[in-house]
């Protein structure tokens, strides 16, 4: 079986139309949905691109792995969806934004790996401006005029696919293909007609600013980033354009899916269509995302599944979390995952029409600490991003210098029905998801949810004593049943 993964960067659960939006415009989205299976409520395990990746590659949540930053991918040693299926015969196919595998381990990984440079355009204007020239705001906010699809690289990575795909021979070995796209990853921008295809003035209203009781860094990011600047029509027109180029990524979708069709690849090819973790877009006055942000618009991502012989049409309302996909990944090849993990297959969900776990509790971390983690935080020396102020990052490298403790280390859990996210240098943060599914009214502090949170610590307690490592299953010999182990190591 070919197996894809289309995975748009930073794309919120709540901007495609199959998740409820009524307003977007996502067909392909849509089309898949009729055809598979919606996981109304599938969260990530980090809401920064690596971590969140190297995490749903093997299964592991980043506290018991170590992915916790920008710079830390997989490794020659971890297994991974990557290695699973090139050993078992698989042409695995990398096109994109590599925010997942070291290069060190790109031979044992990948057959073919296309990088933006080998794909996008050179010496090209890649976008137009919204605000005057010179004015920080355009790169505060990352909010850019129209661009030409000739420099939406996202259109290459997935022509290259389709080419791939036109040209398999009938004894090619099977694919897995992985399309690590950039939209709607800020900078907002995106080619016509899709960039003006939202009115700002006919979107809903955005999460306030400057609620109680929320993390700090909220109103530090708005701060260090100018963004108390922009006008409430400015915000809107952020979302307009996330939303525009959402549309975009659907349409490149609708491009791959036609493909499959032509080619009389569908009844043999699975197609995950997901993100890696969400984007404000505008909500709490905030832009982009936060390694210590745990809210449902950074958690919450779309995850819609088209298998061959799967149920078509059906909704799965309890929670799975992202990195679930991997076990399914190999289960749909046939290959036996022989390393230790956390995720949990949705075979039966995608296969068999079932429910999820309606009691299940998911979980995420985030964030670095000084002493413990000084070489992850963004901004050093060697990143460079804190020498321009011109840069886009610039505010956000500054900030976690300058105030290190704003992106401290965190850990989410979520059942249904509540949600907690303690910090142990920050803001606690406790949710009445019924009440207030949007996260506007913190109730840690409130006496009428006391026993909740004292519940809500315990789970979180159990499920890092449950998680806080995975043992081996590799026996090193010591002295006695020398050829009965070697014989049991050679099957791992």
């Amino acid at each position: 079986m070919n197996i894809i993964y289309y995975n748009p960067d930073e794309m919120r659960a709540d901007m495609v139309s199959c998740f409820g939006n009524d307003i977007i415009k996502t067909p392909n989205f849509d089309r898949l949905a009729q055809n598979g299976t919606v996981f109304e409520q599938c969260h990530v395990q980090h809401t920064v691109c690596s971590p969140s990746r190297c995490s749903f590659l093997t299964g592991l949540y980043p506290h018991t792995s170590g992915h916790r930053s920008l710079w830390n991918l997989l490794k020659t040693h971890e297994p991974s969806t990557y290695t699973y299926l090139k050993d078992a015969g698989y042409d695995v196919i990398h096109t994109g934004k590599n925010d997942g595998v070291a290069e060190e381990a790109y031979e044992q990984s990948l057959t073919e790996y296309r990088t933006n440079e080998h794909l996008k355009p050179k010496d090209e204007c890649l976008f137009t401006r919204y605000f005057p020239e010179g004015d920080l705001r355009e790169q505060y906010s990352f909010l850019s005029g129209p661009t030409r699809e000739e420099n939406a690289g996202d259109y290459y990575h997935v022509q290259s696919v389709i080419d791939y795909i036109k040209g398999r021979k009938s004894d090619d070995p099977p694919f897995f293909a992985f399309l690590a796209l950039t939209y709607p990853h800020c900078r907002y921008q995106a080619p016509e007609p899709w960039y003006s295809m939202y009115d700002p003035d006919d979107l809903p209203d955005l999460k306030p600013a400057d609620l109680p009781n929320k993390p700090t860094f909220m109103k530090l990011i708005r701060e260090y980033r100018q963004l108390d600047k922009l006008t409430p029509y400015e915000l809107k027109k952020i979302l307009a354009v996330y939303m525009g180029m959402i549309s975009y990524s659907d349409h490149l979708l609708g491009m791959l899916l036609d493909t499959l069709e032509e080619e009389d690849l569908m009844d043999e090819t699975a197609i995950f269509a997901f993100s890696d973790h969400g984007d404000w877009a505008g909500n709490y006055g905030l832009v982009e995302k936060w390694s210590s942000g745990l809210d449902d618009d950074l958690t919450h991502i779309p995850m819609v599944v088209q298998v061959p012989g799967g149920k078509k049409g059906h909704r799965v309302k309890e929670q799975v979390e992202c990195f679930d996909i991997m076990p399914t990944t190999l289960e749909l090849a046939g290959v036996e995952c022989r390393h230790s993990h956390f995720a949990k297959s949705m075979m039966p969900m995608l296969m068999n029409g079932e429910a999820g776990d309606k009691d299940r509790v998911i979980m995420a971390d985030g964030g670095y600490d000084l002493g413990l983690d000084d070489h992850c935080f963004e901004g050093k020396p060697a990143d460079g991003l804190c020498s321009n102020p011109k840069h886009q990052y610039y505010p956000k490298a500054f900030q976690q210098q300058k105030v290190p403790q704003s992106v401290s280390r965190v850990t989410m859990i979520r059942t249904l029905d509540y949600k907690f996210i303690r910090r142990p240098n920050g803001v606690d943060e406790l949710y009445d998801l019924n009440k207030d599914p949007q996260e506007l009214n913190n109730v840690y502090g409130d006496k009428n949810y006391t026993e909740i949170k004292l519940k809500m610590i315990e789970t979180m307690l159990d499920k890092m004593i449950q998680t806080s490592d995975t043992t081996p299953r590799k026996m090193d010999l010591r002295g006695w049943n020398k050829e009965l182990l070697k014989k049991q190591n050679q099957c791992l």
